[in-house]
């Protein structure tokens, strides 16, 4: 894939950019490596000041960087104005509450026989990682707030249609006024990553993306006994029970399947609904679904925009394809617009069953698998029947049915009566294949940290 930036509302190419060549990748390297020595040594107050000080730039300039993400990936201004503001916030809570997290935390000195023992978190050096192009500015600062703040370095390898963003970033910590070479933009293709996770100057690796990506990063790094985080795929189920307040959980289930023009990996995909509510939320859903407003990504009063990329729109209308063709119904949507732009509208399937690949694949449109189950225990079941498990939803009003779904959902989050959404005071992250470690909160920053014991005697 070329690294270019190529607008999804029109699907013309509007820049270009030459990947970095092996001597220029070795150089950044050592710069990271150098900038590593400078950063680990500041003061945390030193880094803090920093970190706001990119706070205050994603705020001041949240309208340029929206209108880039919006040209390379086609996500609504609005929506790009406020990532760019989320991103403000995650480098506050981390400038404001580093010095807590990495603050030593003392151990039972006398049950290990010493006169002192304690925890002492420190930063293991550069890190890349290695980011997707769906939330192209928020992907990045929810590792690079917590890594730089606990003094490691930073290599992103960003989507190839998103070289702008990319670029921002590193000049964004550049101006903040962290060292140079703490964070660092390689426009290099993906077979040069492999590479960079095996050289003996990067220390740890982070991935969001792919399955298969995710495989071959998190083996790479294993092979050569790096730590990493991996975030991978989602196909949240969202669960609603006869005591829930079906109207709100049908406008927030269109609103979860539809965000970021249904590209994210925490959005409900698979709505999984009791019978006895199955008629009024399924109405009041489809409603919903069809009344978003579909067009311009630049048009302020625009639901959604493009999909990012026009394989990307390939790839759902097959999936859709293979649903109806084997016997699915589809109740709004389910067929791509005329003109240019690779738009895909909201769409509302029913009569998936499991010979379906949408059964068993995320979807990443926006389109949602409609199902109805008889009880909450068919419910739970069909909802951890899928390879993935990074968010879920479930919706009720009995308090026995929200401790059985807390417990019994196979996913790195619950939300009852509520929109999985990330906030950077939760940890983040998934299970079986949706990846592993945590990302934001407290863990986000030890995810790269040396916690290291001490043990101190007379």
């Amino acid at each position: 894939m070329s690294i270019a930036t190529t607008n999804p509302a029109t699907g013309r190419v509007e820049r270009t950019f030459d990947a970095l060549t092996g001597k220029e990748i070795d150089e950044r390297l050592d710069r990271a490596t150098e900038a590593f020595a400078a950063l680990r040594g500041t003061e945390i107050a030193a880094r803090a000041r920093w970190m706001e000080a990119a706070a205050g730039i994603l705020e001041d300039e949240a309208g340029r960087i929206g209108a880039v993400m919006t040209a390379e990936m086609g996500k609504t201004v609005t929506s790009a104005r406020a990532e760019a503001l989320k991103c403000a916030k995650a480098c506050r809570f981390y400038a404001d509450r580093a010095a807590d997290f990495l603050a030593d935390r003392p151990a039972d000195a006398a049950a290990v026989g010493a006169e002192r023992a304690w925890l002492r978190f420190q930063p293991i050096g550069p890190v890349l990682a290695v980011m997707p192009w769906n939330f192209p500015l928020w992907q990045v600062i929810r590792f690079a707030a917590p890594a730089l703040m606990a003094g490691n370095t930073g290599l992103l390898k960003h989507a190839s249609n998103v070289p702008q963003t990319a670029l921002f970033l590193e000049e964004l910590f550049r101006r903040a006024g962290f060292p140079e070479g703490a964070f660092q933009t390689l426009l290099i293709g993906s077979g040069q990553v492999d590479g960079i996770v095996r050289d003996r100057r990067v220390r740890g690796a982070t991935l969001t993306g792919s399955e298969p990506a995710g495989r071959a990063v998190g083996s790479a790094a294993s092979e050569e006994i790096k730590p990493s985080v991996l975030e991978l795929g989602g196909s949240d189920p969202f669960v609603v029970m006869p005591s829930a307040d079906i109207a709100r959980a049908a406008e927030t289930a269109a609103a979860s399947r539809c965000l970021n023009n249904g590209q994210s990996c925490i959005s409900a995909k698979r709505f999984i609904v009791h019978t006895d509510a199955y008629d009024e939320f399924e109405r009041r859903f489809v409603e919903h679904m069809r009344a978003q407003r579909v067009g311009d990504p630049m048009d302020e009063s625009t639901d959604i925009g493009p999909l990012a990329t026009e394989q990307g729109r390939e790839d759902v209308e097959a999936q859709v394809a293979d649903a109806v063709g084997a016997g699915a119904t589809v109740l709004c949507g389910g067929e791509r617009p005329g003109g240019p732009g690779w738009y895909y509208p909201p769409t509302v399937i029913t009569g998936i069953t499991p010979g379906m690949r949408m059964y068993r694949e995320e979807v990443f449109g926006p389109v949602a698998s409609l199902f109805r189950v008889d009880g909450i225990a068919e419910a739970i079941d069909l909802a951890n029947a899928t390879d993935f498990g990074l968010g879920s939803n479930a919706w009720t009003r009995d308090p026995a049915e929200r401790e059985r779904f807390a417990t019994e959902l196979d996913a790195g989050q619950v939300f009852i009566n509520g929109m999985v959404t990330s906030y950077p005071d939760l940890p983040f992250g998934g299970v079986k294949n949706s990846g592993y470690g945590r990302e934001l909160s407290e863990q986000g920053m030890h995810a790269f940290c040396n916690v290291k014991t001490v043990w101190a005697g007379a």
